[in-house]
């Protein structure tokens, strides 16, 4: 965790030595093996009272998003989005927990699944989902090494300055799912927000054969 509270920004490396990569598209993400790009460098921002978990946001001012929709149907595997915030309100969906696993992370997403770079033939190939853990030949899918973007910047010269200069202090963090919901601190905010998150648990189904070759 610590190489996230220490640092502005970061790019993430997935097991087949590819960048989590921001779209110009303003909504997907993928794998790619350009490094030397600001779209693959995610600014690091913390989640308020809750230290263990970031939120990720691109050089297009989106946030690396864990959405519910099922990447390929009869797969547990959601896609991974990017999301703008409505009036600055956020919601769970783009919040992640890095769960240290030797010198690598592992990224969980609101709903107890990995972020997971994808390998193989189309249309798996270079794609990213938010995954049940995984055994076996998959289960290093989830592994990512992170690198500080910090020193790589001249003072003055962060890249991303220009483009986000709205103060962590102004921002909301009341889901827009919750804005007609009691305080996000109370006992009924709590169970509510629990049963959605359960409730789109339960709809995933067993994971179908992957093709593991890494192209």
């Amino acid at each position: 965790m610590e190489v996230f509270t220490k640092t502005m920004a970061v790019k993430l490396r997935s097991h087949l030595d590819k960048y989590l990569f921001a779209d110009d598209g303003h909504k997907t993400v993928r794998q790619s093996r350009d490094r030397d790009t600001s779209r693959t460098t995610w600014t690091v921002e913390p989640v308020g009272e809750r230290p263990h978990l970031i939120r990720l946001r691109s050089i297009h001012g989106t946030y690396l998003t864990g959405s519910d929709a099922a990447f390929l149907l009869g797969v547990t595997g959601k896609k991974v989005v990017q999301s703008r915030p409505d009036h600055e309100r956020f919601n769970w969906s783009v919040e992640w927990e890095p769960v240290r696993d030797g010198f690598q992370f592992r990224l969980r997403s609101w709903c107890g699944k990995f972020l997971r770079a994808n390998g193989g033939t189309p249309p798996w190939r270079n794609t990213v989902t938010h995954d049940e853990p995984q055994v076996g030949l998959t289960m290093n899918w989830t592994l990512w090494d992170v690198e500080s973007v910090d020193a790589e910047w001249e003072q003055g010269d962060n890249p991303l300055d220009s483009v986000y200069a709205s103060p962590l202090s102004s921002l909301s963090y009341e889901g827009e799912a919750w804005a007609d919901s009691p305080s996000l601190g109370s006992p009924d905010s709590i169970r509510s927000q629990k049963q959605v998150r359960n409730e789109s648990c339960q709809q995933s189904k067993p994971l179908s054969s992957v093709v593991s070759s890494h192209n």
